[in-house]
């Protein structure tokens, strides 16, 4: 059980050893394996298959998010050290999902609420 050594927030370079739909299998050392999940390749949605952006051996650069004390499981996150390209929030003046432009939607939803409540209560 090498993984003693190791802890939550550490940086190091790994090497891939396996590609499956659901993430990349990277070793540590020579003893120690841990696993990039998918959802922490990268912060935007993957579009390609796994096995398109990363082959056996690839030296990679990760950060340790998290260790299972019961099995010993270590999840490793590439996407935890590559800047966002923007905050989530950065654009919510300008971005129509936020702000004023959505109650647009309930306009349409107030003026059908008296209906649905006078049929309910008849």
């Amino acid at each position: 059980m090498g993984h003693r050594k190791y802890k939550i927030g550490d940086i190091l370079e790994v090497e891939v050893t396996g590609i499956q739909d659901y993430g990349v299998f990277a070793k540590l050392d020579e003893s120690t394996q841990g696993l990039i999940h998918i959802s922490e390749i990268k912060h935007s949605y993957i579009e390609e298959n796994l096995q398109e952006l990363f082959s056996i051996e690839d030296q990679l650069k990760v950060m340790i998010l998290d260790i299972d004390e019961y099995d010993g499981r270590i999840s490793l996150s590439l996407r935890a050290l590559k800047e966002t390209d923007h905050h989530p929030f950065s654009k919510v003046k300008t971005n129509p999902r936020y702000g004023r432009r959505t109650g647009t939607a309930f306009s349409s939803l107030a003026k059908k609420l008296p209906q649905w409540i006078k049929r309910d209560f008849k």
